[in-house]
């Protein structure tokens, strides 16, 4: 009752509001020679594939040169990732993003970032500082590139976006909620498109050498993300840097790669790491105050303003945010509010980020994973002395197990508070499991080894948060039987291309068929598209019309049992293998065999002539045009239990489906003494349609073929392209 008459005094205030980017000051010349004096320390080689190799003296002056070099391939996304963790995407796109703002602004402030940085040590304020650096000095010889917003860096930046992961914790703050509860809206039921939103998640396989044919462990890393979310590059110091691998655009650390002794592959989904409080909200004297143990507390309340861009310049809106001790309110549930807890330690994240890329054996990598900021990912590590390992999370609060952790809690409660972490060797693990290989895809973790995995009832149900899934159980048929592996026989298992969620529904279906009477219109309708499906292999191709029909029938259940799936809490995959009754699979097959005649004139349509891979432009926002050219792509959505995944999150305006997340960069690894790896990356490693590196691996991508990485300097020289100092 009190919450709306609460509201009605914190309303969305408007004010005028200054420009949204301060002006370009000439820097001071002492400054300008510093980074002059960097730049002759860094050394960029660039192959034949544009993948840029950064040599530096220092590790600082590595992560300056990297930052250069990420720069010059698309400062665009760069800067638009540090505009979006600082919450100002509003100042750059309008009023729409305000409350993704907000969402940032009551996590990361200016101010605390700035006070991080001071607190933080001298190795790694040298890192920051170099961050800011290089991209400054990108910008000082780059005077025709006109940034959004961002014109000068600053090195507590750094911390705003300090973990790597796509979203991370924060994006798990429902933004229609958000708007519900602070902008006094009605939450907007979201519309599907038909499709299952393609999931965002990843594999990592690690090969003991007991199954290697080489006797050496071995490495698959298979993110599976938005398109140009990560570039390849490869950063070397004389301070013991040498890593490969995927980087986040802005980040000064490698995220998913590997270095001269070990590698590491994360993977979504790990333990329970954010929990809701249900706060009971008392209002006296204008005060609000909420119930905790026997007495009350204060409720913290602060303005938030944020500015955006309209037609006739910047405007802004004040939001008085609510905080108890648990975090910020960020939704209403039954008359009580609800604050969100979760992981905040921006500088011990950076310092985890970075020291895992110089762990050079299994015991400095558990040195790093012990500082135990890597909040929303599992991790899979092989490493060059033969060992493999897997770490279920890293961040995993210590909770009374007799709650239900999956549901909002009661915040008054005093039982319900956090009580500190659990060690790492009490969290789920495996080192060297008998198995010989550990897989994980974002699956839950007791079979992630086979008969080697740890065992279910030996750990708090707040310690895995992901169902087994399609993907895991392809996994596993790849791998428990599997010998002698090669890097080449690795990238094989990673893009078989059985499609195991359709085990059960295509004899379900087949069964539906031979029920029918014979005078049912659908028994004549459907007869050739179920031969069809009853001769299917299950493998994807892009011959295959068997395929594509499947996948087109898989997309009308979920689209039909969406709303059911959700009111039954049940995956919607299982719950249209599972619980959905024969005549909604006959319909979806009827409207599955209608769309595709409507979109391409036949239901025997090959798989290859709708799944396509096509980049048109360097947006961030990918636009595409049936009419341009595009590439044939095997291998679709994960969901359907592909290991390689090829899936559209966008809204879809053309008949064709051309992905936009999934494989992204894949890479494979054998370590020993020297480095062997190869990898493959979606499109190319510039985001400017003028450069040779635009979709040079385009080709190689759509055909799940793999190049050499190019590890060390002699096979660099060999296959240079152009090797140059930052500002040359």
């Amino acid at each position: 009752m009190f919450h709306s008459r609460l509201l009605a005094s914190t309303v969305l205030v408007c004010a005028a509001a200054g420009a949204a980017a301060a002006p370009v000051i000439a820097q001071p010349s002492a400054e300008h020679a510093r980074w002059q004096a960097a730049a002759k320390r860094v050394t960029i080689m660039r192959d034949k594939w544009g993948v840029p190799h950064v040599f530096g003296k220092t590790d600082a002056d590595a992560v300056f040169g990297l930052m250069y070099a990420q720069a010059e391939d698309d400062f665009n996304r760069v800067e638009l990732n540090y505009i979006n963790a600082m919450g100002r995407l509003a100042e750059v796109e309008g009023e729409a993003e305000i409350w993704r703002d907000l969402r940032m602004k009551m996590y990361i402030t200016p101010a605390d970032m700035k006070a991080k940085y001071a607190q933080s040590p001298a190795w790694l304020k040298k890192l920051m500082n170099a961050y800011a650096d290089g991209l400054n000095y990108y910008l000082l010889t780059h005077p025709q590139v006109k940034p959004k917003l961002i014109t000068r860096f600053e090195p507590w930046m750094a911390l705003a976006f300090s973990e790597g992961s796509i979203g991370g914790d924060i994006e798990e703050i429902d933004l229609g909620e958000l708007e519900a509860f602070y902008g006094m809206k009605p939450k907007q039921a979201s519309r599907g498109t038909g499709f299952d939103p393609e999931p965002r998640g990843s594999n990592g396989f690690a090969i003991a050498p007991k199954l290697s044919k080489s006797g050496k462990a071995l490495l698959l890393i298979n993110p599976h993300t938005s398109f140009y979310f990560r570039p390849e590059v490869h950063m070397v110091s004389e301070e013991g840097l040498n890593a490969y691998g995927a980087v986040t655009w802005g980040q000064f650390f490698i995220y998913q790669g590997f270095n001269d002794k070990a590698g590491w592959m994360h993977t979504s989904g790990g333990g329970d790491v954010i929990d809701e409080y249900l706060e009971t909200i008392v209002e006296r004297d204008g005060k609000l105050f909420y119930k905790y143990g026997k007495g009350e507390r204060a409720l913290r309340a602060v303005p938030i303003t944020l500015p955006y861009k309209t037609a006739n310049g910047m405007d802004s809106k004040t939001v008085m945010t609510y905080f108890s001790h648990h975090g910020p309110i960020v939704r209403s549930v039954d008359g009580k509010w609800v604050a969100v807890k979760m992981m905040e330690e921006p500088l011990r994240a950076l310092q985890q980020s970075w020291s895992r890329t110089k762990a050079r054996s299994y015991k400095q990598f558990v040195k790093a994973m012990q500082l135990r900021t890597n909040s929303s990912n599992n991790t899979v590590y092989a490493d060059g002395d033969g060992n493999i390992a897997y770490f279920h999370g890293n961040f995993i609060p210590r909770r009374d197990p007799s709650f239900n952790w999956k549901r909002p809690v009661d915040g008054s409660n005093p039982a319900t508070e956090w009580q500190g972490l659990h060690a790492i060797k009490d969290t789920i693990t495996l080192f060297n499991p008998a198995s010989g290989w550990i897989q994980n895809t974002n699956n839950w973790p007791f079979r992630a080894a086979g008969a080697s995995s740890p065992r279910e009832q030996d750990y708090p149900k707040y310690m895995w948060s992901l169902p087994e899934n399609a993907r895991g159980l392809h996994a596993l048929r790849v791998l428990e039987n599997g010998r002698d592996f090669t890097l080449d026989s690795l990238i094989a298992a990673a893009y078989d291309n059985y499609l195991t969620a359709f085990e059960p529904m295509v004899p379900a279906l087949a069964r539906d068929y031979d029920a029918l009477s014979a005078g049912d219109p659908l028994k004549a309708s459907l007869a050739p598209q179920v031969k069809a499906l009853r001769g299917w292999d299950l493998r994807y191709a892009v011959t295959s019309v068997p395929t594509s029909l499947a996948i087109y029938w898989g997309q009308e259940m979920v689209a039909a049992a969406k709303p059911a799936a959700k009111a039954a809490d049940v995956p919607v995959i299982d719950f249209i293998q599972t619980s959905i009754t024969g005549q909604d699979r006959l319909q979806a097959l009827a409207r599955a065999s209608a769309r595709l005649e409507k979109d391409f004139g036949t239901w025997q349509t090959p798989w290859g002539e709708i799944n396509r891979f096509q980049r048109l432009s360097g947006d961030v926002r990918q636009q595409y045009d049936d009419s341009k050219p595009s590439l044939p792509v095997a291998f679709p959505s994960a969901v359907w239990g592909s290991l390689a995944s090829f899936g559209m999150s966008a809204k879809q305006t053309t008949k064709r489906i051309y992905g936009d997340r999934g494989n992204s960069f894949v890479a494979v690894v054998e370590f020993g003494p020297r480095i062997k790896a190869k990898s493959i990356l979606a499109g190319g490693n510039n985001s400017q349609p003028g450069s040779p590196h635009f979709a040079d691996q385009a080709a190689m991508y759509s055909r799940g073929q793999f190049k050499d990485v190019l590890f060390y300097k002699e096979d660099i020289a060999r296959n240079l392209e152009r090797q140059y100092h930052p500002g040359q």
